[in-house]
């Protein structure tokens, strides 16, 4: 397996951790009597990106990873989500399905990859380095934002929800 495709099969179990905790939400607004719908402007601070925008964020880090490592094209979402949890949920769905369709094959020739950057006209880095330096941290830190605005708003998480399943063997 590629390093690529590895990163990606990890980060894509990482978007369906955060599809269950998006679940539980509802489950536990609908406990609480509040409508989920609140959540998605809150924030940890004024000038942090709301709920809504960490999520379509991490979705994007998910995405972009498998389309610039593999030169491909990556789906366009509009960043329409807005009004409901369940919005954001069929977006990660989305991106789900596009990065289990990748295999380690689809990444042959991204060492010699440039990606380029949008938000540095004329710049690009190599695929490993857009992966290791910007991609990964970038998506985790949504990913964990995310869960610390949930968190914060009163949703029952634990380290275990954001882990997720383990690959765990017999000794």
């Amino acid at each position: 397996m590629s390093e690529f495709h590895s990163q990606l099969v990890q980060m894509t179990k990482m978007l369906q951790n955060l599809d269950r905790w998006l679940e539980k939400s509802v489950g536990q607004a609908k406990a609480k009597s509040f409508d989920p719908a609140v959540l998605l402007q809150a924030r940890l601070a004024p000038d942090m990106f709301s709920l809504v925008r960490q999520i379509q964020s991490a979705c994007d880090g998910v995405k972009f990873l498998a389309a610039r490592a593999s030169g491909k094209d990556a789906p366009k979402h509009a960043d329409s989500e807005q009004d409901t949890l369940e919005q954001l949920r069929a977006r990660i769905a989305d991106v789900v399905e596009f990065a289990n369709g990748f295999s380690a094959k689809d990444f042959e020739g991204a060492d010699k990859r440039v990606v380029p950057l949008g938000f540095m006209p004329g710049k690009g880095m190599l695929a490993r380095d857009f992966m290791n330096e910007m991609n990964v941290a970038n998506t985790y830190f949504h990913l964990c934002m995310a869960y610390a605005i949930l968190r914060n708003n009163g949703i029952d998480l634990t380290k275990t929800d954001f882990i997720g399943s383990l690959n765990l063997r017999d000794l």
